[in-house]
C-alpha cells in the first residue's frame, strides 16, 4: 500500500514510522531483523531503508603505490525492503539517490521494485562523497531530486528512457521527498529552499519527511512556510532521540542542525551517556506529544541502526 493511502485511512490518527540502516557488508540481516522487532507492537505501517552511496578507499601495495578502490558499505536496501516486506508483512519504502546512478540504473531499479510489489520510494540527491566535499552526479546521473523525482513520475506513465519501447506497463509509485524546517545547508536562503521543495512536489513528490529537529516550532514555521507557498501535501516530521553526550557536536556538524539551549545544556551536565539518553528520550516524548496534539500525519523516528531508544519513546506514545 501508498504512503499516502495509509496516511488516509487513518483518518486524522497520527501514525508511527522509522528508518533502518541496511547492515554493513558482511553483517548479519537477522540483527536488523533483532531491531524492527521490538517496534513492531507499535504497528508502524511502513518502514524507511536507506541507501547510502559508494566511498573511495586507497589501498598500499607493498611496492608502496595507492590503489583507488570504491566501495559500498552498505549495500542492500532493494533486497532488505524485499525481506522486511516478506517477514513481518510491512510495506517498506526503499531511498532512492542521485549520486553514484546513472538514470538507466535508476530505472532498472525501479523495475525491480515495481516487480518485487514495493509501492513507494523516497526520492533524494543523497549526499557527497566524503572525500570530494561536494555532490558530483553521474555524467549520465541526476543533479537535483527534483529531477529524479521526474523520472519516477515518468516511469509511473509509462514513459521508459527508451522512447522507441512499445507497450511498455506503467508503474504506480508513490514518491516521498526530503524537506528540511532548518534550511538545506546548500540552499543560500530559506525562501530558495521553500521554492527548491515546492518545485519537487510539482514534479510529482506526494509527501514530505523532515531532517531531524528538535525545536518544534522549527517544524510549525516550517509547515506554514509550506502551505502558504502552495505546498499541500502531507508533511511528516522526523525525530530522533539523542542517545549519548557526543551527539551534541556531532548531529549538528552532520546533519546542520540546532539543538535548543535547554536540551543541549542538561545532556552537557549529564554524568554520563546513560543519563544523556534518558534526557533525550524523553525530550523527544514531549515534542512527540506536542506534534501529535498538532495533528501530524505520522511520526517517523530515524534509528540509526538502534531502536531501544525508539522503542522507549513509541511505548510513551503508542
Amino acid at each position: 500500500m501508498k504512503v499516502t493511502e495509509h496516511l488516509s485511512r487513518a483518518a486524522g490518527k497520527t501514525l508511527f514510522s522509522f528508518e533502518v540502516l541496511p547492515p554493513k557488508k558482511g553483517e548479519n540481516i537477522h540483527t536488523l531483523f533483532s531491531n524492527i522487532e521490538p517496534l513492531l507492537e507499535f504497528k508502524p505501517p511502513f518502514i524507511d531503508v536507506t541507501y547510502h552511496r559508494e566511498e573511495y578507499v586507497y589501498r598500499q601495495h607493498p611496492n608502496g603505490l595507492l590503489e583507488k578502490k570504491t566501495v559500498r558499505r552498505r549495500p542492500g536496501t532493494v533486497g532488505i525492503c524485499a525481506a522486511i516486506k516478506n517477514r513481518f508483512d510491512v510495506d517498506t519504502v526503499p531511498h532512492l539517490i542521485c549520486g553514484g546512478f546513472s538514470k538507466e540504473e535508476t530505472e532498472n531499479a525501479l523495475i525491480d521494485l515495481h516487480f518485487l510489489g514495493i509501492d513507494n520510494v523516497l526520492a533524494l540527491r543523497g549526499d557527497p562523497i566524503k572525500s570530494e566535499g561536494h555532490f558530483k552526479p553521474e555524467p549520465d546521473g541526476h543533479a537535483y531530486a527534483c529531477d529524479l523525482i521526474g523520472q519516477v513520475s515518468n516511469l509511473n506513465k509509462g514513459e521508459y528512457l527508451d522512447e522507441e519501447q512499445d507497450d511498455t506497463w506503467a508503474t504506480n509509485f508513490c514518491i516521498g521527498t526530503a524537506g528540511y524546517p532548518e534550511k538545506h545547508f546548500e540552499a543560500p536562503n530559506y525562501g530558495a529552499d521553500l521554492r527548491y521543495l515546492k518545485h519537487k512536489v510539482d514534479r510529482g513528490a506526494e509527501y514530505i519527511v523532515t531532517q531531524m529537529f528538535f525545536d518544534n516550532e522549527q517544524y510549525f514555521n516550517f509547515e506554514k512556510r509550506c502551505r502558504e507557498a502552495g505546498i499541500t501535501v502531507p508533511i511528516i516530521p522526523g525525530l530522533k532521540p539523542l542517545t549519548t553526550k557526543s551527539q551534541l557536536t556531532m548531529l549538528p556538524r552532520s546533519f546542520y542542525l540546532n539543538i535548543p539551549e535547554e536540551l543541549a545544556e542538561a545532556v552537557h551536565l549529564a554524568p554520563d551517556n546513560e543519563a544523556a539518553r534518558q534526557i533525550g528520550i524523553e525530550w523527544c516524548i514531549n515534542q512527540s506529544k506536542e506534534l501529535m496534539a498538532h495533528g501530524v500525519p505520522c511520526l517517523h523516528y530515524y534509528s540509526m541502526g538502534k531502536s531501544e531508544s525508539i522503542r522507549r519513546v513509541a511505548a510513551a506514545l503508542f
